[in-house]
């Protein structure tokens, strides 16, 4: 599919970034991202794709569905919570198919990190590796060795992943460029 680049892309930027910019605020503040800006925030970046045509729309669609797939995912194993799968769906819907699927290793390594952060913050690094260890086992076996954790369960870890999410696609978005 072909890319259209943004002469005026100052707009565009400056949505996105108070889209996620909002959504860490709230994530860190709240422990939640609000409706108001992941919906919104899709919307917009459905519209502006529009305004270019309908291949750029397409390729906002596409992103917005794998971003969304992969949200409800791992929302439904209790990996995330869903304003951070809706995120992901904005953030989509924003970057495109390609760029938006380039942009997923960077925020998975911003999770890491921010999840050996946290756990070192608070002195639990081995407690939380040993379980993980145990996740891994858990799904490298389909459930026969090993225990599935999820965020409802006592002693799990849990982050402020729209944190992640905004840092992989700021990183993306600033190093790649804008396009459509």
């Amino acid at each position: 599919m072909t890319s259209y680049f943004v002469d005026s892309a100052g707009p565009l930027s400056a949505i996105l970034l108070a889209v996620l910019a909002l959504s860490v605020w709230f994530d860190v503040s709240e422990q939640r991202i609000p409706n108001w800006i992941t919906a919104g925030g899709l919307v917009v970046a459905l519209l502006l794709r529009g305004l270019v045509g309908p291949e750029a729309l397409g390729v906002g669609v596409l992103g917005g569905a794998i971003g969304f797939s992969l949200g409800i995912l791992l929302f439904a194993v209790g990996a995330m919570g869903a304003g951070d799968g809706k995120l992901l769906a904005t953030v989509g819907a924003f970057m495109g198919l390609d760029a938006f699927l380039r942009c997923l290793p960077l925020v998975g390594a911003f999770g890491g990190l921010l999840a050996l952060a946290s756990t070192a913050k608070n002195g639990t690094l081995i407690p939380t590796l040993l379980r993980f260890r145990e996740l891994a086992l858990y799904c490298v076996t389909f459930g026969r060795i090993g225990e599935r954790r999820t965020l409802a369960m006592p002693g799990s870890v849990t982050i402020p992943y729209g944190v992640a999410v905004a840092a992989g696609a700021a990183t993306a978005w600033v190093s790649w460029g804008l396009t459509l």
